[in-house]
């Protein structure tokens, strides 16, 4: 196989500490490559001399697959029209006003982006086998995801009486169904949701109805669970009363419950809010201690779930905040529940500047990713769909690196929003090392995946090249050259080739006799048979994708 040189570019691999240094990459059979010898024939070289060189883009936090995204898509006819086709044109690719791509087009529209692996954030175990063959058809991507465990009855049932079969649980549960890490959302609320209308909790230390567990034990537990295993990704929290006016509180104490084990904050935006009660004029940022308090714990991490204005489809694993969305906007709105699981809401929503409780949401996400200092500890995303689509992440990178143009975006806010929001006082520029930290690099190392986020050679040979731009939103949205598994998949805004891609799984080793001892729960508990359940029979299955496994020995 030839090898492939990448020349002259300007290198920005925070991983291997090169910000800005000008050099040759080489790459040979998908990977990073040392120079090849001079005995080596086949080489085959592209001028990059002018050019920044990256790794390709991370999204740790997407919704792209399963049920919810399914049934979303069902509710975009009522909202925006049917959807489009892949264009040809670059321009037309990268329209944004399309709010649930379908499964080929999001793979199409990240990797035209210059982002090479995704993470679906939120996804019902017993979900996990549909999921694995929808991921198969995203040609181009990598990908994984997150398994919903905060809800699931078992954890409820045991959170407090016997952490030690959590954790067996958490292990058999993760490498059952091909999952990355372990994801809660609204722990305890969902289950009471199901268990009566218009139910929830919201104290940390509040018994959740049904069960002899408080959302701190599924919290807390969940948390050591993951951390005993070493998991490369450790619990992704979704905390409680997202959305809601002085939840600030609810986050704080929920980030001092996980102080010293190593935790993951998700779409912490959506969690910042200072004020009490419902009504829009209450609402203000309460970032600053939050983020004070992760930049003194660098076991924390976050990514942010910043809100972009326009149309967009809300599908949260936190059902209740589904049906208070649909009451506010008065849009229609879909819950799903899920055996023992979890559940699901699904509604539309129409971020404008001129709302003053949106303007705060839009304010509150870049105050976060302009107070933490180190861009390690935080990640880019908008929560997609439900802060806005993927691809707004040109214009906020643009946000980020272009003072003069956040505060023009600033001044179309409120007055009020406008007097009261502390970003008016925030002057930080990101570098194009940083941004490399918060799309790629950074995403990398909160997931545990070393191969990826780096340009050293052995890694995986995702790489994006952009031709620099003084709009940093034009740059970043239009990369140059996108390399796949050391494939041109994106030549000057026009798809060459598709790589197969790989979905990541974690294989906790698991106790002998564990599935025999759990299998009375699962047939009193479910609908249908362990045997069926998750994806533990590849070969029967005749998966096309290969799964790659991260072992861990315990």
């Amino acid at each position: 196989m030839a090898y492939l040189g990448l020349i002259g570019g300007l290198i920005i691999d925070p991983t291997s500490e090169i910000v800005g240094a000008v050099g040759d990459l080489w790459i040979h059979k998908g990977r990073i490559a040392d120079p090849p010898g001079e005995t080596v024939e086949e080489i085959r070289t592209i001028d990059c001399r002018g050019r920044v060189v990256m790794p390709g883009g991370i999204d740790m936090h997407s919704h792209i697959v399963g049920p919810k995204v399914n049934a979303a898509r069902q509710l975009i006819p009522r909202t925006t029209g049917p959807t489009e086709t892949i264009a040809v044109s670059a321009e037309s690719r990268f329209r944004s006003d399309e709010i649930v791509p379908t499964i080929y087009e999001v793979a199409a529209k990240y990797l035209a982006m210059g982002y090479t692996t995704v993470f679906d954030a939120a996804i019902a175990p017993s979900a996990s086998r549909l999921v694995h063959r929808e991921l198969e058809q995203m040609a181009g991507l990598d990908t994984g995801f997150f398994a919903l465990l905060g809800n699931h009855e078992y954890v409820l049932e045991n959170a407090r009486r016997d952490p030690r079969a959590v954790r067996y649980f958490l292990a058999w549960m993760l490498r059952r169904c091909g999952a990355w890490a372990p994801k809660l959302a609204n722990p305890g609320g969902v289950a009471v949701w199901k268990q009566r209308a218009q139910g929830n909790v919201r104290d940390l230390h509040e018994t959740i109805s049904g069960f002899d567990a408080t959302p701190a034990d599924v919290i807390l537990t969940l948390a050591r669970a993951a951390n005993e295993l070493k998991l490369p990704h450790p619990l992704h929290v979704h905390g409680l009363n997202l959305g809601v006016p002085g939840n600030w509180q609810t986050t704080l104490e929920t980030m001092k419950l996980l102080d010293g084990l190593r935790s993951h904050l998700a779409h912490v935006q959506f969690h910042s809010y200072g004020g009490a009660g419902d009504h829009a004029e209450n609402y203000s940022s309460h970032v600053e201690p939050l983020a004070e308090w992760v930049n003194a714990h660098p076991e924390l991490s976050v990514d942010v779930g910043q809100v972009m204005f326009g149309k967009t489809m809300t599908m949260t694993a936190d059902a209740p905040l589904g049906y208070a969305l649909s009451q506010l906007t008065g849009n229609a709105w879909f819950s799903h529940d899920i055996e023992v699981e979890t559940g699901c809401g699904i509604s539309p929503i129409e971020y404008k500047n001129k709302v003053s409780v949106h303007a705060w949401q839009w304010t509150i996400g870049l105050e976060w990713l302009l107070r933490v200092r180190n861009p390690w500890q935080i990640a880019v995303t908008t929560d997609h769909p439900n802060g806005g689509s993927f691809l707004s992440y040109p214009r906020i990178i643009r946000l980020l690196m272009d003072r003069d143009y956040r505060r023009a975006e600033f001044q179309r806010l409120p007055r009020k929003v406008r007097d009261q929001s502390p970003l008016r006082e925030l002057d930080r520029e990101y570098t194009l090392a940083e941004i490399a930290i918060v799309t790629r690099s950074g995403p990398a190392r909160l997931l545990g995946i070393a191969h990826k986020g780096s340009l050293a050679p052995g890694c995986d040979a995702d790489v994006t090249v952009y031709s620099p731009e003084a709009n940093r939103e034009t740059m970043f949205q239009f990369p140059w050259l996108v390399i796949k598994d050391g494939q041109v998949v994106v030549e000057g805004g026009e798809f060459r080739a598709l790589s197969r891609g790989k979905t990541m799984a974690v294989a906790p080793s698991v106790d002998d006799g564990w599935e025999e001892s759990f299998k009375p729960w699962f047939a009193d508990h479910y609908s249908f048979r362990i045997e069926h359940f998750g994806r533990s029979d590849e070969a029967a299955m005749a998966f096309d994708r290969p799964l790659w496994r991260f072992e861990i020995a315990q």
